[in-house]
């Protein structure tokens, strides 16, 4: 009798590694906020800059009726108000969302879910930038791994966490998105970035370095090779060109359009973006008669001197800055104790290890860019990578904040190198050596370089001098907040870092906020906070001001040999007569100030 046939076998499904890249992904979105955030941002309003919590304050002024082109903000330094720079463009899709959620939910709890979700919102157009952009110029596997690896790069996941509604992130975006424009190199890519550009001028000058470089690279690009790269610079040069005038005009009142402004979008970066607009007009009109590399040098460089000598002799203030009129008191005792400002060096000196998860990753990617720029078939793409990381990485050795955009960029780097490690793995021996791209691509992976941050923490901490950070949080908490809201409505003179909070939090009116163009306020607060019995006297009467508040975890700078006055206060260690202690529940001292 024959033997049965044997049952055929089942073949084995493999799972893709695509497939499997995509569930990561989706995990890694779906854990980049802690649930326990979420809530209390969407609770208490916790947010994790003092930004954020003005941000919310210039959104409720917009929904409660104040003018789309009034920027003051009327309870800081009342009853003048202190203008604000910050773009209109910013708060209405906040204050939109806001508006169309209070009907089903109410405005409190509206506010609440829209400074958690639209952060995450904001993670997914950068999400999906970035995958559109890698998967065109290096294959969707590619895209996939910096979709992975933009969920644990820490210098973009701060910039998208719940709470976060300033305007870093949408920055970071418009920059990322000028870049893949500049890596694609047509007419309409080109457009499209200058539109881009100039949606991050207006939007705040955080981004001019990077839009000044884009324009010098099209330019450069076009001396060289002529023809070819003619398209672009026209496109880059119409589409600034147009829209920087156009998103002025939006968000400026018409009696301020000759007023100029070093720390906004105003004449002085309008003239560089026009005349832009002037030149880029010109090359396309000369066409083919620019066909030497020596006339095109030469029609570049009379028009970048014609705007260079033009914005000298129309605008010399802005050659020093942001903040040309800034007093030295304000710059020591304020502006350099900010960590956003604070450089490399001062990190490592104070023991902040923390820095650890942001600057490595970014000097990895940069080597990495700028080496593969000198070589292979995508050197284009790899040009522009580390024509927007280098700078970012030389400012923010310099001020932290220029890690920001830059940050936008490591996970383009590490996707495209993991996706090479995947490469090699899979390939034979002979196409060279695998652990050292794989290693490469882990280091730009943020979350790995908690580790020797920790072990520093560990091992060395009586190295960390910087102030606790806890502590700090706890006093901006609306836990702390909130129990001023109780007492009646008047001027209230606290550390500079409460002003937000307390405008979000309570009915009543500041003396400083961490703002530049406050510089009254920001004195006051330093000579009050930081100076003796005599020099709070005079600060109070002269801010009419009702409250005192302390946080004890964050005295002022003292300005003399002894302790300052408020800080003794705040201790315990004195007392005044024209000061009446208040009982508050939370971390914050408070004092009735007597007529």
């Amino acid at each position: 009798m024959p033997a049965p046939a044997p049952l055929p076998s089942r073949p084995r499904r493999r799972i893709e590694t695509r497939t499997l890249l995509w569930v990561l992904a989706a995990l890694c979105i779906a854990t980049m906020n802690a649930p326990h955030a979420v809530w209390e941002t969407i609770r208490h309003l916790q947010v994790p800059d003092t930004d954020d919590a003005m941000r919310l304050v210039e959104v409720r002024d917009l929904l409660a009726g104040q003018g789309w082109f009034d920027n003051v903000q009327y309870r800081f330094l009342a009853p003048a108000g202190t203008p604000s720079h910050w773009s209109r463009l910013v708060d209405a899709p906040i204050a939109a969302v806001i508006l169309g959620l209070t009907p089903l939910t109410g405005r409190a709890l509206a506010e609440g879910l829209t400074a958690a979700f639209w952060p995450m919102v904001l993670f997914g157009l950068y999400g999906w930038v970035l995958f559109r952009g890698v998967r065109h110029s290096f294959g969707s596997r590619a895209a996939l791994l910096a979709l992975v690896a933009a969920t644990q790069t820490f210098g973009v996941t701060i910039q998208f966490q719940a709470g976060r509604v300033d305007h870093h992130n949408l920055q970071i975006i418009a920059i990322l998105g000028l870049a893949f424009c500049m890596i694609g190199g047509d007419l309409k890519r080109g457009v499209i970035g200058g539109i881009l550009a100039a949606v991050s001028l207006a939007i705040g000058l955080e981004g001019l370095p990077f839009v000044a470089l884009a324009a010098l690279y099209l330019t450069g690009d076009w001396c060289l090779r002529g023809a070819p790269a003619r398209a672009p610079l026209a496109g880059f040069g119409l589409g600034l060109g147009a829209a920087a005038p156009a998103l002025f005009a939006v968000q400026t009142a018409p009696s301020l359009w000759g007023v100029s402004h070093c720390d906004a979008l105003s004449p002085p970066w309008l003239w560089l973006t026009v005349g832009g607009l002037v030149f880029a007009t010109g090359v396309a009109v000369a066409g083919e008669r620019m066909a030497t590399i020596r006339a095109r040098l030469a029609l570049a460089g009379l028009a970048g001197c014609v705007l260079l000598v033009g914005f000298v002799a129309a605008f010399p203030a802005c050659l020093g800055g942001p903040f040309p009129d800034m007093p030295p008191l304000v710059r020591i005792h304020w502006l350099l104790t900010v960590n956003e400002m604070a450089p490399l060096t001062k990190f490592v000196a104070r023991g902040q290890w923390e820095a650890l998860v942001f600057y490595p990753v970014v000097i990895l990617a940069t080597f990495t860019a700028t080496g593969m720029a000198w070589r292979g078939p995508e050197r284009r793409a790899w040009s522009v990578m580390a024509l927007f990381l280098l700078p970012g990485l030389i400012l923010g050795i310099v001020q932290f904040r220029g890690l920001y955009i830059a940050s936008g960029f490591v996970p383009l780097v590490a996707g495209i190198i993991l996706d090479r490690a995947l490469a090699r793995a899979a390939g034979p021996p002979a196409d060279g050596p695998r652990w050292q791209i794989a290693l490469l691509g882990a280091g730009m992976i943020s979350c790995l370089w908690m580790i020797p941050a920790l072990l520093f923490g560990a091992l060395a901490p009586d190295l960390r001098t910087a102030p606790d950070a806890a502590e700090v949080t706890a006093c901006l908490s609306d836990a702390a907040v909130r129990p001023l809201a109780a007492l009646p409505e008047g001027t209230v003179l606290a550390p500079i870092v409460l002003g937000p909070s307390i405008l979000l939090r309570t009915p009543h009116k500041i003396v400083a906020a961490p703002y530049h163009r406050a510089i009254p306020g920001l004195t006051a607060a330093i000579e009050g906070l930081g100076g003796t019995e005599a020099d709070l006297d005079r600060v109070l009467t002269e801010f009419g001001v009702q409250y005192l508040v302390a946080c004890p975890a964050r005295p002022a700078d003292d300005l003399q040999a002894e302790t300052a006055f408020a800080t003794r206060l705040a201790q315990g260690r004195v007392r005044s007569a024209r000061l009446m202690p208040l009982d508050l529940p939370g971390p914050l001292k408070a004092w009735r100030v007597m007529p």
